[in-house]
């Protein structure tokens, strides 16, 4: 399993505009097929100008996020950055799952 990580810093300015266009902009990503599910977390960092935030997908195989990637990500991509522009700064890392454990507690 292949997690597509997208971390954003967001400008306090734009901050309340911004999360309301990412609660939009997820479902379009998730529409393209290439991820099985995606989480927006908010990274709890003291900053008195920017908000930061994390992004996972799920990608449902490393050929689907190379596919992502090939069709659909730039395009994505501009939308925000035509929006926002310098507001909102972001890098993407790839993590790949090594195992996974839960507890379940009675």
């Amino acid at each position: 399993m292949i997690i597509y990580n997208v971390t954003l810093n967001i400008d306090k300015s734009v901050h309340q505009e911004w999360l309301e266009w990412i609660k939009e902009h997820i479902p379009q990503v998730l529409a393209t097929g290439k991820f099985k599910e995606a989480k927006l977390t908010k990274v709890l960092v003291e900053d008195d100008e920017a908000e930061t935030y994390s992004v996972q997908y799920r990608a449902h195989s490393r050929e689907a996020l190379d596919s992502y990637y090939a069709e659909h990500a730039e395009n994505l991509k501009q939308d925000g950055l035509k929006r926002f522009g310098d507001k909102v700064l972001s890098f993407r890392t790839e993590l790949e799952v090594v195992d996974e454990y839960s507890v379940a507690f009675k």
